[in-house]
């Protein structure tokens, strides 16, 4: 039991909780809770009860409980559980199917399972931004694409009441080019979809249907580009991830990474062999290059 991990962090932009169990031994005794559960499994197989229904639950499995779904857990094989769940009260839930559908209710979901579900890889996602204190607005981006889908395929949802995709080529232009003059800048879901004049959940989805890329990885995509040049100039990996609105060099140097395959700073090496250091703005003499 000394190596059981209980974990547990609140996102309140998102409103929601995430939590994480490590080396779980024990069973859990019929029960259920008064907020919506979505959880994943990450190492264990376990038997699993739920409405009075029977399951054998897995690395990969997707659960989902209504708030009063009854549900119980116990071991197979003496094996430690690793588990983690975003939960969602009621409240929150309300308001989120209400950006998605254009209706104000409280959704019940029909399966309690989802076997090797496809969506495990983006809920894991954003269990971990959650824990770790993701402050760009990718996690709810991600968090409406993840319950929009769930809400689509496994509950009563019904596309009444939401707005029509009568968006025009020359509205979402005018998206693409407010990231482009503001990239350097803190930018919400909420500014972009105000802009647009969509619920977020409206604009998320319209906008990756015609454009091919979701807005977050647009911006991303502008902040990369940008970041590049300033880079080939000279300017230091901390200072560019300032100039171009990551939050921190960490995070600038995870998505770099993502998309060119280097580190900025290898990136910078590479190219300082062909391109001579200029000076740049807010850089004295004698600054790091990391």
């Amino acid at each position: 039991m000394s190596n059981v991990i209980r974990t547990l962090c609140y996102d309140a932009e998102l409103q929601m909780e995430a939590y994480r169990f490590q080396g779980v031994m024990q069973d859990f005794p019929s029960h259920f809770h008064d907020y919506y559960v979505i959880g994943f499994i990450e190492n264990s197989q376990r038997y699993m009860s739920c409405n009075n229904q029977a399951y054998i639950i897995n690395p990969g499995d997707i659960l989902i409980f209504n708030p009063r779904d009854v549900h119980s857990c116990k071991q197979i094989e003496g094996k430690p559980l690793d588990y983690g769940s975003i939960n969602i009260q009621p409240n929150c839930m309300r308001r989120i199917v209400r950006e998605i559908t254009g209706r104000e209710y409280l959704p019940v979901f029909s399966h309690n399972l989802l076997c090797q579900s496809e969506l495990a890889s983006s809920l894991r996602e954003l269990h971990d931004m959650i824990f770790r204190g993701e402050t760009n607005f990718i996690k709810e981006e991600l968090s409406y694409f993840l319950i929009g889908q769930l809400l689509q395929e496994y509950s009563d949802m019904s596309a009444e009441g939401e707005q029509s995709d009568g968006e025009t080529q020359a509205e979402f232009d005018e998206i693409c080019e407010y990231l482009e003059a503001n990239y350097a800048s803190k930018i919400t879901l909420s500014n972009l979809s105000q802009l647009a004049g969509l619920s977020k959940y409206h604009f998320l989805r319209s906008f990756t249907r015609q454009r091919g890329i979701s807005p977050y990885n647009y911006l991303e995509t502008i902040r990369i580009a940008n970041a590049k040049k300033l880079l080939e100039q000279g300017v230091a990996p901390a200072h560019t991830a300032y100039l171009t609105g990551f939050s921190d060099q960490s995070h600038f140097t995870n998505f770099f990474k993502r998309f060119i395959g280097l580190t900025p700073g290898q990136y910078m090496r590479m190219i300082m062999n062909e391109v001579p250091i200029a000076t740049a703005p807010g850089l004295q003499k004698g600054d790091m290059i990391n």
